[in-house]
């Protein structure tokens, strides 16, 4: 596996849930920032925004459970992969680090664990930004008809263990590498050995990553339904930066967060998906916006 690390941070081995090792890159000084990364990927997507935010925080970046060089745990149940599990993990590691309380951002699948932080965790996680993503129970309730062929890989990865994982794994650099091409919108965005890294660390990764896509259709969407029949809501300052994808799909992106997030701001990019890695500076300033808003 091609393996990458960020410039100027150290790596450290943690403790997750259930003692699972994760892989966690820390660097700067200052409040506590924990940045998530998506699919296909792992904490290097983070490199250009964690370094510029090093002036003014102690930016943690780890791979999540089940990708990177993080534990990969065979999944026992739903609840191995739940983002309840992973934001365990989350708050695991930001504690052995020393801080208490964090900001969180994730993108994509690290979103959707950010999401379940905020709410398991709201004494915890100080503001909670979202780039290009929707709450899980309003992902599945917005894919209708043949407008969900975008989201085709949501329903190959639900599907029970043993059909997925073999399938992916007949055509590892194709599937992994697919996404990176149809989500980006600058082929400069992904240097071949970046590409490389992506697609060498999924491909050694298939049962963990079909593991957490699959809990994201069953466990995951439970507890999402859980939480609306309460009106349990995210009470820190939330951030969301998106794709106008919700155009194409027939939904209001901001409408759906302000449901969830009281204390919402919303805003457009124009970029791709990997809008981290193609405009670093606008998240980056994101970021420090969305932590000017956080509580002391």
């Amino acid at each position: 596996m091609t393996r990458l690390t960020i410039d100027g941070f150290r790596y450290k081995t943690l403790h997750g849930a259930e003692g699972v090792d994760l892989n966690v890159a820390v660097a700067g000084d200052g409040p506590a920032i924990v940045l998530l990364h998506g699919f296909p990927q792992t904490h290097y997507m983070w490199r250009h925004v964690a370094r510029e935010l090093t002036a003014q925080y102690t930016v943690i970046v780890p791979d999540l459970r089940g990708y990177g060089e993080s534990g990969k745990p065979a999944e026992r149940g739903p609840e191995t992969y739940s983002k309840r599990t992973m934001a365990r993990d989350i708050r695991l590691i930001a504690e052995a680090l020393g801080h208490d309380r964090f900001g969180l951002v994730g993108h994509g699948r690290g979103a959707l664990v950010g999401v379940r932080a905020g709410l398991d965790h709201p004494d915890a996680v100080q503001f909670l930004g979202i780039l290009d993503v929707l709450p899980t129970l309003d992902t599945w309730d917005v894919l209708r008809g043949v407008d969900a062929k975008v989201a085709w890989h949501l329903y190959l990865m639900a599907q029970p263990v043993g059909l997925p994982e073999k399938m992916i794994r007949a055509v590892g650099p194709e599937f992994f590498g697919s996404f990176l091409d149809a989500w980006e919108t600058d082929a400069s965005t992904f240097p071949l050995e970046v590409r490389r890294h992506y697609v060498d660390s999924s491909v050694n990764a298939v049962d963990s990553i079909v593991a957490d896509y699959r809990a994201t259709a069953s466990i995951d969407l439970d507890m999402d339904r859980d939480d609306r029949e309460v009106g349990k809501q995210l009470t820190m300052p939330v951030g969301v930066i998106s794709q106008d994808w919700g155009s194409q799909l027939g939904f209001d992106a901001a409408s759906l967060w302000r449901a969830w997030a009281p204390d919402l701001t919303y805003e457009p990019i124009q970029a791709g998906h990997f809008m981290a890695e193609e405009k670093p500076a606008e998240i980056a300033r994101f970021i420090r916006d969305l932590s000017a808003r956080a509580r002391p």
